[in-house]
């Protein structure tokens, strides 16, 4: 993985983990089901009437909509409005990496090489040290439910890879297509049918609907155009056990912006954790180390060949 990459996939991380602050002041005002499939749709209407279609078989197309855009938002959204706090929303849904990894090596034969299986572990050794601090306050069940949701974001990272996009940020915006009509559905039936929808003609009347739009356009326009937008892209070019643990800083980013800007103060168990996810990822991001090529046998040197026009000495 080139270094100009590497720093891609940071800054996808940078701006999914500042995503979670969007997300808290968005589900504060909108029901959860039917914010997953606004977000969405905001995105859905243009893509239909503006961008060509990604050229793709539609069954990778639906696969990662259904994985990375219907199931990963709509259980990570409930979780959050269950209760789970947002710097631990962003460290669970980072399951995802080993997910990855894992559904990488079983489904699509993909070669773990063991300086990225010891990185992993690392990495999940620290996300784990995080959980085990935070999870002493938090219920069992949105823990679960954002479990589920990282297993979505791994399939749907599986499939965008076997999509194989001639266009990485094509295929992510016609993605988008998938998700609003379950997310929708979902939440006619479990929110009410109207809830959702009296939430967004009241958002423009409140400082809070302002702030939860602001959430809006932070996650649909930067998290999913931009920051899917390059995921994709990097999936498409190395095996999704090089790229998925770049995941695994997303609650680094969660977790600080918190304690920033909610005042979740994080406690140096976590701060020392932290580290150790970092030096995990790096560790597993690293490229395999070049095998020189054998040397090949110096023929020995051919006698000079007479000139043409020399004579030889009698």
């Amino acid at each position: 993985m080139t270094a100009r990459d590497r720093l891609l996939a940071a800054f996808v991380a940078l701006l999914w983990g500042i995503n979670f602050l969007a997300l808290d002041y968005a589900l504060r005002w909108f029901p959860p089901l039917f914010f997953a499939g606004l977000r969405f749709l905001v995105i859905a209407v243009p893509t239909v009437l503006l961008v060509p279609l990604p050229g793709v078989r539609w069954r990778w197309l639906l696969g990662y909509g259904l994985g990375f855009g219907t199931a990963q938002f709509a259980f990570l959204f409930l979780a959050m409005d269950a209760g789970l706090p947002t710097g631990l929303a962003s460290l669970v849904l980072q399951a995802s990496a080993p997910f990855t990894v894992l559904l990488g090596g079983l489904l699509l034969r993909e070669r773990i090489r063991p300086v990225q299986a010891a990185g992993i572990a690392i990495a999940v050794l620290g996300m784990a040290a995080i959980g085990w601090h935070r999870a002493q306050s938090a219920v069992l069940l949105p823990v679960l439910l954002a479990l589920c949701g990282a297993l979505g974001w791994a399939l749907g990272n599986l499939c965008s890879r076997q999509a194989q996009a001639p266009n990485p940020l094509r295929l992510t915006l016609w993605m988008s297509i998938v998700p609003p009509v379950p997310m929708f559905v979902l939440s006619a039936f479990l929110e009410g049918p109207g809830t959702g929808w009296r939430a967004a003609a009241g958002s423009v009347l409140s400082p809070a609907g302002w702030a939860a739009l602001g959430g809006l356009a932070f996650t649909s326009l930067l998290a999913t155009v931009v920051g899917s937008g390059l995921w994709t892209t990097l999936l498409a070019r190395y095996p999704a056990s090089t790229v998925a643990p770049f995941s695994l800083l997303v609650p680094i980013v969660g977790v600080t912006s918190a304690w920033l800007v909610l005042g979740e103060r994080p406690h140096p168990v976590e701060l020392a954790a932290g580290v150790v996810v970092v030096g995990g990822v790096l560790l597993g991001s690293r490229p395999p180390r070049a095998t020189p090529p054998p040397l090949e046998p110096v023929a020995p040197p051919a006698e000079a060949e007479p000139v043409a026009g020399e004579h030889r000495n009698a």
